[in-house]
């Protein structure tokens, strides 16, 4: 009798829970969306709870949730629907932490709709600490803390991340030193680009790496000169008519000359010093 008591319990008490999420369910769509825009998600269990409530079909649920979030996402109608972006890609990511796809359509959404970059990162970061073998999540955190935050130091950060990962693409590489550029940490971006041109094997990636090259010992001397013309100014309280001035009263004892051997150009006018060549047109 107890053995036999045992599966008839454990299908009323399936049969109980399936009752209870059915009945959460009608409760929640009698709430007028006016009202509580996106009731279906401020009712939706953790994860986890969903995890044990699916009785191993979590991988399911969770690609269910998944293209019905795309659904919800893509409906310009909900005003507020980006209010709980970062609950709905969690709960995926809780039934399913190997499934890469929401992950990166939650950051795309994130940042490209939702206008909120932070939380784009949070979802790659996510995706990264569930699948520390993919790079494509530091990769593309990186382009959004680049291009969108403008943040050049954590931009460099998520690329060193990409490039430790094993199959990462070498062009990575070259947005790593670019953002180091960016960031305006010169010497170590020369270092980095120029050993991407010793390196190099294909002649294009030589040809932009030189380019860089050009444009960051560009900064550097420009940078050198400007200070040489402030003290220039500072000394006579004038600004020089030429950079030679700079050699005849021993601010400087030489001229430094751009990547192709050309001086560079000043300006009297203003004090300005620029390479004499855009870099992209060498």
């Amino acid at each position: 009798m107890r053995r036999g008591a045992a599966p008839i319990l454990l299908v009323l008490y399936l049969f109980a829970a399936a009752a209870g999420t059915m009945a959460l369910k009608v409760a929640t769509d009698r709430i007028p969306r006016a009202r509580v825009p996106g009731s279906s998600i401020i009712y939706l269990p953790s994860g986890k709870y969903l995890k044990v409530a699916t009785f191993g079909y979590n991988l399911l649920a969770a690609d269910l949730i998944y293209l019905w979030s795309i659904q919800y996402y893509s409906n310009y109608e909900i005003k507020d629907r980006f209010a709980y972006l970062e609950r709905i890609f969690t709960i995926i990511s809780e039934l399913d932490p190997r499934y890469t796809d929401p992950y990166e359509v939650g950051a795309l959404i994130a940042v490209a709709e939702a206008q909120d970059p932070e939380l784009a990162l949070k979802i790659l970061d996510m995706g990264l600490a569930k699948n520390p073998e993919q790079w494509v999540f530091p990769f593309e955190a990186g382009h959004i803390a680049q291009m969108t935050l403008k943040d050049f130091e954590r931009a460099q950060r998520y690329y060193e991340k990409c490039l430790a990962i094993p199959g990462a693409p070498v062009f990575v590489s070259r947005l790593r030193a670019n953002a180091m550029f960016k960031r305006g940490d010169l010497q170590t971006a020369w270092q980095t680009w120029l050993e991407i041109y010793d390196t190099a094997t294909d002649d294009e990636v030589r040809k932009v790496a030189s380019n860089h090259l050009y444009q960051v010992k560009a900064a550097i001397d420009s940078g050198d000169l400007a200070e040489a013309v402030k003290a220039f100014q500072t000394r006579y309280d004038r600004l020089p008519a030429s950079l030679e001035d700079l050699l005849r009263t021993g601010i400087r004892s030489a001229l430094p000359k751009d990547l192709d051997g050309q001086d560079y150009v000043y300006d009297p006018a203003t004090g300005a010093v620029k390479a004499p060549t855009i870099p992209w047109k060498r």
